[in-house]
C-alpha cells in the first residue's frame, strides 16, 4: 500500500517538472539557428528540445536497421544469430511440448499416439535418447517387438544410453523365453553399473538358473559390497549356491571336489539341511564318522530333518536296530517334543520290533496330527501287535487321504518338489524352498516322507519284518467310496509314495 502511495506520488512529481520545465522553455528568449546549405531555421527553446529528441530517435531506428540488416546477413551466411535463437527457443518449445504430449500418452496407454508425439518431438529436438525411450516402450505396448529392438539397439550405440538401451535387450530376450543370449546381457548390463540392484538380482537369478554357481557367488559378493544384501542374508545365500555347485560336482563324479565343496557349503550356513546331508556323507566317504555325527546334531539341533535321520543311519549301516536306537538318542534329546522326533522314536522301535515302546513314541500324533507318515506308523503298528486286517488296511486307507506332512515348498508360487533344489523348477526363484506344511490344494509330492523303516531297517525289504508286513497286499482291489472305512485299500510302500 505504501509503495503504490510513493509510485503515485513520483509520478506526479514527474509530470509537474516537466511541465514546469516546458513553461520555462516557452518563456525563455533567444533561440537555436539551424542552417543547412542557403536554408537557415530558428528554433526557440522547447522547439530545439523537441528537434534534439526526434534527431535521436531517428539515430537509434538508423542503428537498428543496420543491426538487423547485418544480422539477415550473418542468417543467411549460416552464422547464429538473434534470428537463429529465436527458432531454436521456438523449435525448442514445441518439442518439449510434443515430448511431454507423448509420456502422458505413454501413461495413458495410447501407445501409437505416443509414438507419433515422439516422432514430432525428435523433429524438433533432434534428442533421440530422450525420444528413443518413449518410441520404444510405445512400440512393445502396441506389439511392434521389432521397431522396439531396433530403438533398443540405437540406443546401445550411444554411451549416456547404452545402459538403457542394453536393459530393454535383455527384457524382451526374458520376454521371449531365450535366457541365454539375456544372462550375456545381463552380464553386460552389471558391467556397466554394477550397483543396480535390479540388474545384480536380474543376474544371480539367470546364473543360478544356468548353474554358474562360481558366476553367481561373484554377483553375491557384489549386492554385498555395495550395501543390496544384508551379510546374513549373503552368508545362507552363498551356502545355498556352494551347495549347487556341490551337487554339480557330485553329478560330475569329481569326488574330491564334491567333498570339498559340500563342507564349505555346510560351514556357511550349519543350518542348512541339504548342505548338513551332503556334508556329513563326504565325511563319512572320508572315514571321518564323528564329524558327520557332530554336522548332522547341529543341523537337527536347527531344524529336525528326516533327511538328517537317514544320513544319521548311514553313518554305521551294519549296526543293528537296538544299537541303532541307542546311537539316535543323541538326536532324539535335542528336540523331544518335535513331531519330526517322535514319529522317528516310534520308527526306530518298529525296526526294533518294540510295538509298545513305538506307540508310546508316536503318542496322540494319528489323532491330533493325522499325516500320511504318522498313519502309516500307525498301521505299522496294528499288524506289529496283532491287530485284525481290517483295522490295519483302515490306518492304510487314512494315509492315502491324509496331509504328506512337511515337505520342500517354494515360498513364492508354494509348487511342492520332491527334493531340495537351489532354485524353484516351476518360478525360477532363487532360495526360495522351504521344509513346511503345503498349501491346501496343493498336490503332494514324494518328498523324503517314506517310512524310516525302510531307511534304518535293514531286514525292511523282507517279508519277515513287521514293517514289510504292514505295506500288505498290492493286489487288493480299490473298494467304493462309500465302505472305505469298511474294506480299506491296503498298498505297497512304493505306492504309497507315489
Amino acid at each position: 500500500m505504501i509503495f503504490s502511495l510513493v509510485r503515485v506520488l513520483f509520478f506526479v512529481a514527474l509530470v509537474v517538472l516537466l511541465t514546469l520545465s516546458a513553461l520555462w522553455l516557452m518563456q525563455a528568449d533567444g533561440g537555436v539557428v539551424v542552417a543547412v546549405a542557403d536554408v537557415e531555421f530558428t528554433l526557440g527553446p522547447l522547439q530545439a528540445v523537441i528537434a534534439a529528441l526526434l534527431f535521436v530517435l531517428v539515430v537509434w531506428l538508423v542503428f537498428k536497421l543496420l543491426s538487423l540488416l547485418v544480422a539477415t546477413v550473418r542468417f543467411l551466411n549460416g552464422d547464429e544469430t538473434a534470428i537463429t535463437r529465436y527458432f531454436s527457443r521456438r523449435s525448442e518449445r514445441k518439442g518439449f511440448e510434443a515430448l511431454a504430449d507423448g509420456m502422458l500418452a505413454l501413461a495413458a496407454g495410447e501407445g501409437r499416439v505416443a509414438m507419433s508425439k515422439a516422432s514430432r518431438a525428435e523433429r524438433y529436438l533432434h534428442r533421440p535418447e530422450l525420444t528413443n525411450l518413449i518410441t520404444a516402450q510405445a512400440a512393445e505396448m502396441t506389439g511392434d517387438r521389432a521397431r522396439a529392438e531396433q530403438v533398443y539397439r540405437d540406443l546401445v550405440t550411444d554411451d549416456r544410453t547404452r545402459f538403457v538401451g542394453i536393459r530393454g535387450l535383455m527384457r524382451q530376450r526374458l520376454e521371449a523365453g531365450d535366457t541365454d543370449t539375456a544372462l550375456k546381457l545381463a552380464e553386460k548390463a552389471f558391467a556397466l553399473k554394477p550397483k543396480h540392484e535390479e540388474t545384480q538380482d536380474l543376474l544371480l537369478r539367470l546364473q543360478a538358473e544356468h548353474s554358474d554357481w562360481a558366476g553367481a557367488r561373484r554377483t553375491l559378493g557384489a549386492k554385498l559390497r555395495y550395501g543390496a544384501l544384508p551379510r546374513d542374508v549373503h552368508r545362507r545365500r552363498d551356502a545355498v549356491l556352494a551347495l549347487g555347485e556341490a551337487r554339480e560336482v557330485v553329478d560330475e563324479g569329481k569326488t574330491i571336489e564334491a567333498r570339498e565343496a559340500a563342507i564349505e557349503a555346510n560351514r556357511l550356513s550349519p543350518d542348512l539341511v541339504p548342505a548338513a546331508v551332503m556334508a556329513a556323507r563326504a565325511y563319512i566317504e572320508q572315514g571321518k564318522p564323528r564329524y558327520a555325527a557332530r554336522v548332522i546334531r547341529k543341523a537337527w539341533n536347527a531344524q529336525p530333518h528326516p533327511d538328517l535321520a537317514a544320513a544319521y543311519a548311514e553313518i554305521h549301516p551294519e549296526e543293528t536296530p537296538a544299537e541303532r536306537i541307542r546311537r539316535f538318542q543323541n538326536l532324539t534329546r535335542l528336540h523331544p517334543d518335535h513331531p519330526e522326533t517322535r514319529m522317528l522314536l516310534s520308527e526306530l522301535h518298529i525296526a526294533n520290533e518294540d510295538f509298545p515302546a513305538a506307540r508310546r513314541a508316536l503318542g496322540d500324533l494319528a489323532v491330533n496330527d493325522p499325516t500320511a507318515r504318522a498313519l502309516t506308523n500307525m498301521a505299522a503298528i496294528e499288524r506289529g501287535e496283532g491287530a485284525e486286517d481290517r483295522v490295519v488296511r483302515a490306518w492304510l486307507a487314512r494315509a492315502l487321504t491324509a496331509r504328506r506332512g512337511p515337505q520342500w515348498v517354494c515360498d513364492k508360487c508354494h509348487g511342492v518338489h520332491g527334493e531340495w533344489a537351489p532354485v524353484c523348477d516351476m518360478c525360477g526363484g532363487f532360495d526360495t524352498l522351504s521344509w513346511r506344511e503345503a498349501p491346501a490344494g496343493k498336490v503332494a509330492l514324494p518328498a523324503g516322507v517314506e517310512m524310516m523303516p525302510l531307511l534304518v531297517d535293514p531286514r525292511a525289504d523282507t517279508a519277515e519284518s513287521p514293517a514289510a508286513e504292514a505295506a500288505g497286499t498290492p493286489e487288493t482291489e480299490v473298494p467304493p467310496a462309500e465302505v472305505v472305512e469298511d474294506e480299506p485299500r491296503v498298498t505297497d510302500a512304493a505306492e504309497r509314495k507315489d
